[in-house]
């Protein structure tokens, strides 16, 4: 089986496994990153986000051999390593933007990702930076808020 040296969290990790696996199953069953969420298995919830170089993608179909020379950060990976909150996530917490939160962890790196392109997004470009994310407990409303306040807290 081929070795990848990857690039997580700012930490180098070797994974043995074949070119094909979803990144999702390294992260989850190797490495015991269980930020991202395995939810449909299509790249249709968004559950399953993480950053690749800075840009939210869906990991459940992405194999591992098409991020080997990537930097990948999971939902672990967005505090400081003094364990200070990335300014997404405290905003979250601040709007109460989860309710069953099965959908957070795609909500907030979209929501990352999106502010590292435009740090300062109209509502419409917030709706479009999030549509790629499910959320069946009806917290969009909180969440466009929680998105706006860390716009204005970057």
């Amino acid at each position: 089986m081929p070795k990848y040296n990857l690039q997580i969290n700012g930490s180098q990790k070797t994974v043995e496994t074949e070119s094909d696996t979803p990144l999702l199953y390294v992260l989850r069953d190797y490495l015991e990153l269980n930020g991202p969420k395995f939810g449909c298995g299509l790249s249709q919830c968004g559950a399953c986000m993480v950053l690749v170089d800075g840009v939210a993608e869906t990991s459940c179909t992405t194999p591992i051999a098409a991020v080997r020379d990537s930097k990948i950060t999971t939902l672990e990976g967005l505090a400081d390593r003094n364990g200070n909150l990335h300014p997404v996530q405290e905003a979250f917490i601040e709007e109460q933007a989860a309710q069953c939160g099965y959908c957070l962890n795609g909500m907030v790196m979209a929501s990352v990702s999106l502010l590292q392109e435009n740090p300062n997004p109209t509502l419409a470009e917030i709706k479009a930076g999030l549509e790629l994310n499910l959320c069946r407990c009806s917290a969009q409303s909180r969440i466009i808020k929680a998105v706006e306040r860390a716009a204005k807290n970057l």
